[in-house]
């Protein structure tokens, strides 16, 4: 192991971090808001110091990032983002206690959205600020940003961009790590600023405007109000979130080559065709429903329900209205998309489409496979083809995820809240979703539980956002011998 290279790597970080929060620590400063203002510039000073420190401790040493150090550079930035993430929150008195201040700063880094706050509204704007651009940054991941921003990382990049990025199948489509972190990073910075100025259009303010974009992104959901957006009263605001959700919920890699007028490796993409698929099979049957049952007329059926079924399918978390008073169906039917979640190489939280269809064939390839012994059946979803090394890989992540869940929330019960609150709030970050369902209210907070369980909710986020392997990795034998 490297540790130079690994600590070198990190102190970089530190700085580009420390670099960004300067937006939020000016926008403190033209506010007025003190408290917020001292808390970021104390954070930012410790930040670079230390970093400035290792730097120096470490000079002269060559960065070199394998197998084994990406994963641990990627796990460590991180902790190390909502350590000092938290920082301003706690010196500005957001929340009560540092690990409140952890926990709703991790939440926002893995785009989980969950919260302990109660009023949001009551902070003061520039903490509201970065809590969303936490959001953001965690959408696209903070490493393949900094290696698409820093060329002297591009060389031996691809091990840190696939120990971060989501999915079972980590694809470059340009010669280089870099360039393909430099598209990647375009293309997430091209539909932001379209987004932002659609919602200028619809008489938002260019606060709210880049704060509602920063969740809707990241698809993380964390909203500048406390009604979330329903709290802007606007169907059009309604229907540009949707669309965006919907967007930032796709395989990125497929808008490059949709840009580069390779539609037909888009048009084939049996992911996108079933991600597809479930999102308008899921509205239709909602908005029938919401229709039929006389809560809403059909327009409004047809926004309320695509903005709800996009918002926990991509895990969002967005919410327009308490559908937690909708009929049953309804809801369960957004508790099944929110599991399955959105595109791999998407910013959207859950399972995955890709190995929900991949679990759905291995399962059809062995009913097929019992009625006739010898036929030879591919792993195949749409046009692509899958070899049986990543379909283990995918048998593997779910196997994490439900032993996750089940050993999480047996820990969580040591609270004696009730089955469902400890089963639901370890589901919500497990798979980065951070609204209230199975009857928990939309509003659900995490400021319920006692401070002990912030670091185990916090530990769950991050787990669920590198998707197990990257963090479980580091608690193996194997990962630390020589």
């Amino acid at each position: 192991m490297n540790y130079c290279s690994v600590f070198r790597f990190l102190s970089f970080i530190m700085i580009f971090i420390a670099s960004v929060m300067l937006i939020p620590t000016a926008m403190a400063f033209s506010f007025g808001e003190i408290d917020a203002f001292q808390g970021f510039l104390l954070t930012i000073t410790l930040m670079v110091l230390i970093a400035i420190f290792v730097l120096n401790l470490t000079s002269g040493e060559e960065i070199r990032i394998g197998t084994k150090e990406s994963m641990l550079v990627v796990s460590l930035t991180w902790i190390f983002m909502a350590l000092f993430g938290a920082l301003p929150l706690y010196l500005a008195e957001s929340l009560p206690t540092y690990s409140r201040c952890f926990f709703e700063v991790m939440s926002g880094f893995t785009t989980a959205g969950s919260t302990v706050l109660t009023d949001i509204e009551s902070l003061d704007r520039s903490i509201i600020f970065w809590r969303s651009m936490t959001n953001w940054l965690g959408g696209m991941g903070v490493v393949v940003l900094f290696v698409a921003v820093l060329p002297i990382f591009g060389v031996k990049g691809n091990a840190l961009v696939g120990a971060e990025a989501v999915g079972p199948s980590k694809s470059k489509f340009t010669p280089t790590i870099r360039g393909t972190a430099l598209v990647l990073w375009g293309i997430y910075l091209g539909l932001s600023l379209l987004e932002v100025v659609l919602l200028l259009l619809g008489g938002l303010d260019l606060f709210n405007a880049i704060a509602v974009m920063f969740g809707t992104i990241g698809a993380a959901g964390f909203a500048p109000l406390n009604d979330s957006i329903g709290g802007y009263d606007s169907a059009y605001v309604e229907w540009v979130c949707t669309i965006f959700m919907l967007l930032a919920g796709i395989n990125f890699s497929l808008y490059f080559h949709a840009v580069s007028r390779n539609f037909r490796k888009v048009r084939n993409n049996g992911e996108l065709r079933l991600y597809l698929g479930i999102v308008l099979f899921s509205t239709a049957a909602i908005t029938l429903q919401l229709f039929l049952s006389g809560i809403h007329g059909l327009p409004d059926s047809f926004r309320r329900a695509a903005f709800h079924v996009v918002s926990m399918m991509t895990t969002t978390g967005y919410v327009a209205e308490d559908f937690n008073v909708w009929p049953m169906f309804s809801q369960m039917l957004l508790i099944v998309v929110c599991f399955i979640g959105g595109c791999s190489g998407s910013t959207g939280g859950g399972m995955k489409v890709v190995r929900i269809g991949v679990m759905l064939r291995l399962g059809y390839n062995a009913m097929v496979k019992r009625i006739h012994p010898n036929v030879i059946s591919p792993i195949q979803l749409g046009y692509d083809r899958f070899d049986t090394q990543t379909a283990l890989s995918i048998a593997g992540y779910i196997g994490c995820y439900f032993i996750t869940l089940f050993v999480g929330s047996v820990v969580i019960g040591l609270t004696n809240e009730s089955f469902l609150t400890c089963f639901v709030s370890v589901f919500l970050c497990l798979g980065n979703l951070g609204t209230g369902i199975g009857g928990l209210g939309t509003m659900f907070s995490f400021d319920i539980f006692p401070e002990w369980t912030m670091w185990i909710f916090s530990f769950l986020m991050l787990a669920g956002r590198l998707e197990f392997y990257t963090v479980y990795s580091l608690f193996t034998r194997a990962f630390w011998k020589r």
